[in-house]
């Protein structure tokens, strides 16, 4: 039976969410399937992946062939530089120490990658805000200076009007 791990799509429409299974390859996508070992969530920002490692690691290892999606979850998450590990064990390289211990380190300079690419990510995304922020206090102040032009101009209008109704008014020689 030629096994495949394949995502299983779930959610709603327009909100995908996907469970990784081990299945059939002639199941359908959302049928049968042997074993979970994952969720797989797109729509956050980076996206979220949940994974039984071993298990994900063990059906790689006995053969089960990934989708195209799938085998970058796995790389991503370090499956496949286990399997490149264990088959430096299996041939003597080194030992089991060793292979966790460069596993290991191989994650750490992951997560502190992806740390760096989240914090770049807030940090342009706080930039862009106070940029924006800075642009409309420009604006709000321009147009607050021409109210206030416009209210002084106002004022000045309606006070020349009202002199000129106190004034008393000069009654012409030819009238009288």
């Amino acid at each position: 039976m030629a096994t495949k791990i394949r995502l299983q799509r779930r959610g709603r429409k327009g909100y995908a969410f996907y469970s990784i299974v081990v299945a059939d390859a002639r199941a359908p996508r959302d049928g049968k399937f042997i074993e979970k070992v994952g969720t797989y969530n797109p729509n956050t920002n980076p996206s979220t992946v949940d994974l039984n490692f071993d298990r994900a690691l063990y059906w790689v290892e006995v053969g089960a062939q990934p989708t195209d999606t799938v085998r970058s979850i796995l790389r991503h998450e370090g499956v496949y530089m286990m399997k490149h590990l264990r088959g430096g064990i299996k041939k003597g390289a080194f030992d089991e120490a060793e292979a966790q211990k460069k596993f290991d380190v191989w994650k750490d300079a992951k997560v502190k990658g992806d740390e760096n690419v989240r914090a770049k990510d807030a940090k342009a995304k706080k930039e862009a805000y106070e940029k924006n922020l800075k642009a409309e206090k420009a604006v709000n102040e321009a147009i607050a200076k021409k109210v206030a032009e416009k209210k002084a101009a106002e004022a000045a209008a309606k006070a020349e009007a009202e002199a000129a109704a106190e004034a008393p008014t000069e009654e012409t020689p030819a009238e009288a």
